[in-house]
């Protein structure tokens, strides 16, 4: 075999060890990412219960489904009087209306992009940053629904 072939052998196997290489990394990425999704599907839905309060219910007072996280009335209210009380829970399901570095702020400090607590009867979660990544992976994934 010549220099020239050796050296053109050489190049067409790390061309190929390259492209094995980078599909892999994909790959790992997209199963990184589901599991994200994953795990952000299950503090919403199993740990933070959102959907309790931030989806539609029924006239008989069950949820409805293919609203689901699409925000809704507060279907309860306090005995006393209790300042900043929110009638309305806001759509999660996309996160609209924070940024990604917003939306990991509110969840890991309760605070929103300017400074002030989620308004009761919204706990302020303390989300650690990895769980609170995983939620928002999950919110975003879901399609607002179109009014």
């Amino acid at each position: 075999m010549t220099k020239t072939g050796w050296f053109a052998g050489a190049a067409i196997l790390a061309a190929a060890l390259f492209c094995i290489a980078i599909r892999s990394n994909a790959r790992a990425g997209a199963e990184s990412s589901a599991a994200t999704i994953e795990r952000g599907r299950y503090l919403v839905q199993q740990v933070g219960l959102c959907g309790d309060c931030h989806t539609p219910r029924n006239e008989k007072g069950e949820p409805v489904p293919e609203q689901a996280l699409q925000g809704a009335s507060t279907i309860f209210k306090p005995l006393q009087p209790v300042p900043n009380w929110a009638e309305y829970t806001p759509a999660l399901a996309g996160f609209p209306g924070f940024s990604d570095d917003q939306a990991l702020t509110f969840l890991t400090t309760g605070k929103d992009a300017s400074g002030q607590l989620a308004a009761p009867p919204m706990p302020q979660y303390r989300f650690s940053r990895d769980d609170a990544t995983a939620v928002l992976a999950y919110l975003k994934s879901l399609a607002p629904t179109k009014k």
